[in-house]
């Protein structure tokens, strides 16, 4: 699964838009107070976390987009 693929994973499952977002492919505005992440790091890896109060942290680092994809769906479904 790609991050496309995981946004319309989401959306069928009925997971609200506010509740996630995903680099690239699903960034909600105006920005919602917390909400679970996937994005890249600077390293290349991809990041699952938890942006609360202003803060982003991190759960999880991925080796590739498809292991953050399936980490972030189990989190959300």
């Amino acid at each position: 699964m790609d991050r496309r693929g995981l946004r319309s994973a989401l959306s069928a499952a009925g997971v609200p838009d506010g509740y996630y977002r995903i680099e690239g492919v699903h960034e909600p505005a105006p920005t919602p107070p917390d909400f679970l992440f996937l994005r890249r790091a600077p390293d290349g890896t991809w990041e699952t976390g938890a942006y609360e109060r202003g803060v982003y942290d991190v759960f999880a680092r991925h080796p590739d987009e498809a292991t953050a994809c399936r980490h972030l769906h189990h989190l959300l479904v």
